[in-house]
C-alpha cells in the first residue's frame, strides 16, 4: 500500500523499472501504457493481440506489474529514439489502438468548402444548359419531356 501511495504522489517514480520504462514510453508517444503493450506485442509477433491474451497481458502488468521482454525492448528503443530526437509523438503509427485520436488535415474546411462550391457549379451550369440547349420543357427535373413531346389538348 506504501508502494501505492508513493506511485500515486509521484506518478513519473515507478518502483519497477520495467513498468516505469513501458510509462516512460507511453510519455513519450502520448498513449496509455497498455497501448505501448499493444504494439510491442505487434511489432513482435507481427499481429495484433488477440483479446484473451490482451485480458490475461492486463492483469499480467496492470495488476502484478510484470512486463514481458518484448515490451521492455520496445519500450527502451522508444526511449532511446526520443533521446536522440527520432520520435514524432504525433505518427499515426503509434495511434492506431487510440480512439480518440483524430489527424487534422491542413486547411481541410477550406478545401471541403471549395469542393463544395465547385459542385454546386457545376449542377447550376448543367441545369442552365439543360434549360437552354432544347426546346419548352415542362420541367427542370425528371422526367424530362419537352412540350413538343406531349400529346396536344383539344
Amino acid at each position: 500500500m506504501n508502494g501505492l501511495l508513493k506511485t500515486l504522489m509521484r506518478p513519473d517514480r515507478e518502483e519497477n523499472p520495467e513498468k516505469s520504462a513501458i510509462a516512460q514510453a507511453a510519455n513519450i508517444l502520448q498513449i496509455g501504457e497498455f497501448q505501448v503493450l499493444q504494439l510491442a506485442y505487434q511489432e513482435w509477433y507481427g499481429q495484433e493481440m488477440a483479446d484473451h491474451i490482451s485480458d490475461r497481458m492486463f492483469k499480467i502488468h496492470m495488476l502484478h506489474g510484470r512486463v514481458p521482454e518484448w515490451a521492455e525492448k520496445f519500450a527502451m528503443r522508444i526511449i532511446r529514439q526520443a533521446e536522440i530526437g527520432l520520435i514524432d509523438s504525433s505518427d499515426p503509427q503509434y495511434h492506431r489502438f487510440d480512439q480518440e485520436y483524430v489527424t487534422h488535415v491542413p486547411q481541410g474546411v477550406r478545401h471541403f468548402t471549395m469542393a463544395c462550391l465547385v459542385l454546386a457549379a457545376v449542377l447550376v451550369a448543367a441545369l442552365f444548359l439543360g434549360e437552354v440547349s432544347g426546346g419548352k420543357a415542362t420541367s427542370i427535373l425528371p422526367p424530362y419531356f419537352q412540350e413538343k413531346e406531349l400529346p396536344a389538348d383539344h
